[in-house]
């Protein structure tokens, strides 16, 4: 794959923080929605750009820094809730679809609704092993955290392990434009029909989310190496 241009979009806030203490080094600038700055990754011009939280500000963000820096690949990564019993705290999940499935269609045909927002994701520019042990799956969004009354719904209907508020949307909008896209989720936290461990405490999550971070911005050079040398 060429790789000239990489857009690596961070979402959450926190997460954003994170990377910029990693990147300290680096000029923030500023765009009509949120933070960039620009680095060099194995001699590949990078650009951090925060995209914001949930799916309006995703695929907001995400069309403007295509437009406006035409990356050859999109790279998403941040954190995610695992469904308990599926995923621990610290897997990191490799989406290879999403679905955007907060959508409630009761005119029309529901299915035909979630079909049209859900995203296959082409990763065959990646060969294993891979930089990082990965828990390669469906990522479900929506905007808002997992309800703990819709666990088993979600896990029957989707055979999810995890969700998170922008992927669904990135994804979409990655795939609408011709672009290559990789997804890369840690979890945070676990959530199951009685509730979620960092609800009610947020701190719990502030507390986990650098690690998370720290260790996918860590392998980020691993993951351009393979997808260059990939055919």
């Amino acid at each position: 794959m060429k790789l000239e241009t990489v857009l690596v979009i961070i979402s959450a806030g926190v997460e954003w923080r994170i990377a910029t203490k990693y990147y300290a080094d680096c000029q923030l600038c500023d765009s009509p929605y949120n933070q960039w700055f620009e680095t060099e990754i194995n001699g590949i011009q990078t650009i951090f750009f925060h995209g914001g939280w949930g799916k309006i500000s995703a695929a907001a963000t995400a069309q403007y820094a295509i437009d406006r820096w035409q990356p050859d690949l999109v790279i998403n990564i941040g954190t995610c809730g695992g469904f308990a019993g599926r995923l621990e705290v610290g897997d990191i999940v490799l989406a290879d679809e999403t679905i955007v499935y907060d959508i409630y269609e009761r005119m029309g045909g529901a299915q035909e609704a979630l079909d049209f927002y859900s995203t296959h994701i082409n990763l065959d520019f990646l060969k294993e092993p891979y930089p990082l042990e990965v828990r390669r799956m469906r990522l479900i969004s929506a905007d808002r955290d997992i309800d703990p009354e819709e666990v088993t719904a979600l896990q029957d209907q989707f055979e999810a392990g995890a969700a998170d508020w922008e992927s669904g949307a990135i994804a979409w909008v990655a795939a609408k434009n011709g672009v290559c896209c990789l997804i890369l989720r840690g979890v945070s936290d676990l959530v199951d029909e009685n509730g979620g461990e960092a609800y009610g405490n947020i701190e719990l999550f502030w507390q986990r989310t650098p690690e998370v971070i720290t260790i996918l911005l860590k392998s980020l050079p691993a993951w351009l190496n393979m997808a260059a040398k990939a055919e």
